[in-house]
């Protein structure tokens, strides 16, 4: 299943929509006033899917994803030098980018490859493309996405 992650122009929190691969909108993403980060993710039927709130404070950073009210877990990023790496500690993801910090691999605990993630240059705004193997993980994938854009953007911010 492939995805396409296209911020808005011009909004005044961070607002996305992701398409397939046809055009048509599989998901919304509202940027929330909060202490840090906070995305809603909204299915194409305006109903909440999913929220990724960045928890604050925190010596590396980290964010916290749910489905509704329920609490699936974090994503933090591991401390690293040259390529950025994150886990999940929900599902055993581990995410591997490169130097240049556009393209990604996500991997499952036994290093099979579950997504890629691959950011389009000579857009005006951040563009991705993600490609899940299994469509069951694709809100999961988004997800991960969403933070890795937050914490860049905070990084490139702070």
């Amino acid at each position: 299943m492939r995805m396409l992650f296209k911020q808005r122009f011009f909004s005044w929190f961070d607002s996305y929509d992701i398409y397939d691969e046809a055009g048509g909108v599989l998901y919304t993403v509202r940027g929330q006033l909060s202490w840090g980060h906070c995305l809603k993710i909204f299915d194409q039927y305006d109903r909440e899917a999913g929220t990724v709130k960045e928890r604050v404070l925190t010596l590396l950073p980290r964010f916290e994803l749910y489905l509704g009210d329920n609490y699936l877990g974090c994503v933090s990023r591991e401390f690293s030098f040259f390529r950025p790496r994150y886990n999940i500690d929900c599902n055993g993801w581990h995410v591997e980018g490169n130097f240049m910090e556009w393209d990604y691999t996500v991997t499952d605990s036994g290093g099979a490859p579950v997504a890629s993630v691959s950011k389009e240059i000579l857009h005006w705004t951040d563009t991705y493309v993600i490609d899940v193997r299994d469509p069951r993980d694709a809100l999961m994938a988004l997800m991960l996405v969403l933070a890795i854009d937050a914490e860049k953007c905070s990084r490139s911010n702070g």
